[in-house]
């Protein structure tokens, strides 16, 4: 004859409804979070403003050290340039003026592409490929920066330092990939 256990009735809800429903309210929670309000909305822009204002600054020094690698280091130019482009297009979707280093000079003479720089101009190694490690490192840098900045800041900006943070683990890639 099987052992069979006598019939149970819970007294209550049974634990496993229990737990799926908290979650389920926590996850409805989480994503369902209302827009901020215009009372709310008054203290975030500023917080915004200044995420915003922060990542043109770093963008544009981004630019600079690029720039002046450009002007140590002409042969690297071609493979440069590009990705100094798009680093300055970052400065501009942040509303930066995209000028600071924007563009190196044609001549590769360091008194014109310093005029365009803030007043202390970055250090360029001596080595191409110490040159491209630390613009390499300058873009991890900076992307690792706004990943961590993504969770501070509201959406649309949160989605575009993603894209950008994105774009410098790239411009890394490509800055390494040619010393292996």
């Amino acid at each position: 004859m099987p052992f069979t256990l006598p019939p149970r009735t819970p007294s209550g809800p049974r634990r496993r409804s229990l737990l799926a429903s908290a979650a389920g309210a926590f996850v409805l929670v989480g994503c369902s979070a209302p827009e901020p309000s215009t009372e709310t909305a008054v203290h975030s822009p500023s917080a915004a403003d200044r995420a915003r204002a922060r990542a043109a600054r770093d963008s544009e020094s981004l630019a600079a050290r690029y720039a002046a690698v450009i002007t140590a280091h002409p042969p690297l130019a071609a493979r440069l340039k590009p990705l100094r482009a798009e680093v300055v297009r970052h400065v501009q979707a942040f509303g930066g003026s995209g000028t600071a280093g924007s563009r190196p000079s044609a001549s590769g003479s360091p008194s014109a592409s310093a005029s365009a720089q803030p007043s202390s101009s970055p250090t360029v190694p001596a080595q191409e490929k110490d040159a491209l490690a630390d613009l390499a490192t300058a873009e991890r840098t900076l992307a690792d920066q706004r990943t961590k900045a993504l969770l501070t800041v509201p959406g649309e900006l949160a989605r575009l330092l993603a894209s950008v943070a994105a774009a410098g683990a790239a411009h890394a890639f490509l800055l390494t990939e040619g010393a292996k």
